[in-house]
């Protein structure tokens, strides 16, 4: 089954219920980018009038694990996943519609493919950068997933 933004979308209201109701929606994804975008609204601000932080590191963390879910899938092998790590950094207040979008594919396509020949668990550091309406950024998360193909 191919992954879209749209079967996304309906996995996070059933799966993922506070990053629907917060707005986050995916918007497109193939095997070198995804793109997510989030609205501020009242209820993902925090007490300065901009989006939290926790939304935006929900949408970003969407993009780098959406892709990597459908990689492993078209892999064909059962191979397990974790966030072991993380870190971010914030620019700009990030009001109106946030866009985050990870372009590291090329990436994980390398850790999958060493996870199946060594059958050693990988590690990889996927970036998801968060850019206004302006283009401006705003925030850059960094996620350090965990890949290990199971016996």
């Amino acid at each position: 089954m191919k992954i879209t933004p749209s079967k996304l979308n309906t996995f996070l209201m059933f799966k993922l219920p506070a990053a629907y109701f917060c707005g986050i929606r995916a918007k497109f994804i193939d095997n070198k980018k995804c793109i997510v975008k989030v609205k501020h609204r009242w209820i993902n601000q925090n007490p300065f009038k901009s989006m939290f932080w926790a939304v935006q590191g929900m949408a970003a963390e969407l993009t780098t694990g959406a892709m990597l879910t459908t990689k492993i899938r078209k892999s064909g092998k059962n191979i397990s996943m974790l966030v072991a790590n993380n870190n971010a950094n914030f620019s700009k207040k990030a009001t109106g519609i946030i866009t985050f979008e990870c372009t590291e594919g090329y990436l994980i396509d390398k850790a999958i493919i060493k996870a199946i020949e060594t059958g050693e668990g990988q590690t990889i550091w996927l970036n998801s950068i968060g850019t206004n309406a302006e283009g401006v950024q705003v925030s850059s998360f960094n996620f350090e997933w965990t890949i290990k193909v199971k016996q």
